[in-house]
């Protein structure tokens, strides 16, 4: 149960030049053709495992929510087949499905039903969905009084009041308190050691590459991408910087490791090294260790603004730290091509043990995502390891110092008198 299969999927809109056109074409539909298809979804192929999850990434506009749409069976497809394996529950458009003049109790009544619930299993759910919403009194309020986080939370508790065998979650979750978004968070990752498929779309890195165990890139209504979220999403940032240019690039280390390129060109990233203070290249680095990391840059085109950034990323691509010389007010400006610069910024190797990598970036502004020359993922791989500090869990070492005060009492005073 939960398997989900899409086979050559496609959703198509009729779209006419007029409104008289479509009368026209209404009341003498044989005569002449007088619409044009608009196809935002086209040859979609996506097998789902049961158990497994599943995010999708794209600009809007690239079908993200009709792909979900036609997957819950809220719209239908124009071409292609879905097939789904267990029960599926839908946590699309805020609040989609709600009456606003119907309290929240009555609402959440009215959605168990359209789940396939009976009466008697609603009544028997329903304080666990008061308990989960934390709307309190306002579950007996009109909907129409709720702010958009309070739907939210209904609309989720509902949605997630059994635990189905397929649950497809749109970027409803981003709305509301951060109180809420890890509590939801929390009972999907149950589900998911339940054996719950999961579906998600969402804009959150953080979310996609530790729920999900593979990621869909779409791009103008296609498949552009599958594969390990973390190649998907560093693809997907690189797309956002680039948009009509073209010039993303991906190639596969030799570790296996999927490294995305993209930019201009203007300026170019030449060589990355993490050195030690006596300028040896350095691999592997003690917890708590000073480091230099040093990034040549070519100019190969007038540049008039230059900031180089770095971020270091965990083995799962989440980031640890990150800085560039915008933020440092270190802007360089009136580059000629030909120049060459070399940066170099030392820091104390204050993380935890484990593998880590530096992604480098050289834009204009503050963002990659304004005027990218360069961005360049898996610049540099290097190791950190704890052979001289206290042993500690976690991706930082805080060097804290603790202090115990024990007072006289009791114990102490036996000891004494022993």
């Amino acid at each position: 149960m939960g398997k989900v299969t899409v086979k050559g999927l496609g959703k198509a809109y009729k779209t006419y030049n007029g409104r008289w056109d479509r009368l026209l074409e209404w009341i003498m539909p044989f005569v002449r053709q007088r619409h044009q298809m608009h196809w935002v979804l086209q040859d979609i192929d996506v097998e789902l495992a049961a158990g497994e999850a599943v995010g999708i990434v794209g600009i809007n506009g690239a079908g993200k929510s009709t792909l979900l749409k036609l997957i819950s069976g809220t719209t239908q497809g124009t071409t292609g087949t879905i097939d789904i394996q267990g029960r599926v529950a839908a946590l699309l458009e805020l609040g989609m499905g709600f009456h606003p003049d119907f309290t929240g109790r009555q609402n959440a009544i009215m959605a168990g039903q359209l789940q396939g619930l009976r009466g008697d299993e609603i009544a028997a759910l329903m304080p666990a969905i008061e308990a989960f919403a934390e709307i309190g009194e306002y579950i007996d309020q009109p909907v129409r009084t709720y702010s958009s986080g309070m739907q939210m939370r209904l609309a989720f508790s509902v949605a997630t009041a059994r635990r189905p065998d397929v649950l497809i979650v749109d970027e409803a979750l981003s709305v509301g308190d951060a109180y809420f978004q890890h509590k939801s968070f929390e009972r999907i990752r149950e589900f998911r050691r339940a054996g719950t498929t999961l579906l998600i779309v969402s804009h959150d890195r953080y979310a996609i590459q530790t729920i999900c165990d593979r990621a869909i890139l779409l791009n103008r209504g296609r498949l552009e991408m599958q594969g390990d979220p973390v190649e998907v999403m560093d693809f997907y940032n690189a797309m956002l910087a680039e948009r009509e240019q073209k010039t993303v690039r991906q190639e596969r280390l030799g570790d296996g490791r999927l490294r995305t390129i993209s930019g201009t060109g203007e300026a170019s990233i030449v060589s990355v090294n993490l050195l030690d203070d006596e300028g040896n290249r350095l691999d592997v680095v003690e917890v708590g260790a000073y480091a230099t990391l040093e990034v040549q840059v070519a100019i190969n085109a007038a540049v008039p603004r230059l900031v180089m950034g770095y971020m270091i990323k965990d083995k799962l691509g989440q980031s640890i730290f990150g800085i560039n010389s915008h933020r440092l007010d270190m802007p360089q400006t009136d580059l000629l091509p030909g120049e060459n610069l070399i940066y170099r910024c030392r820091f104390p190797m204050n993380l935890g043990k484990g593998s880590y990598s530096f992604a480098i970036s050289l834009s204009r502004l503050d963002s990659h995502l304004d005027t990218n020359y360069e961005w360049r993922d898996y610049s540099l791989i290097f190791h950190v390891i704890n052979t001289q500090k206290p042993d500690f869990v976690g991706c930082t070492f805080l060097d804290a110092e603790m202090v115990i005060q024990r007072s006289d009492g009791i114990a102490s005073k036996d000891k004494v008198s022993a």
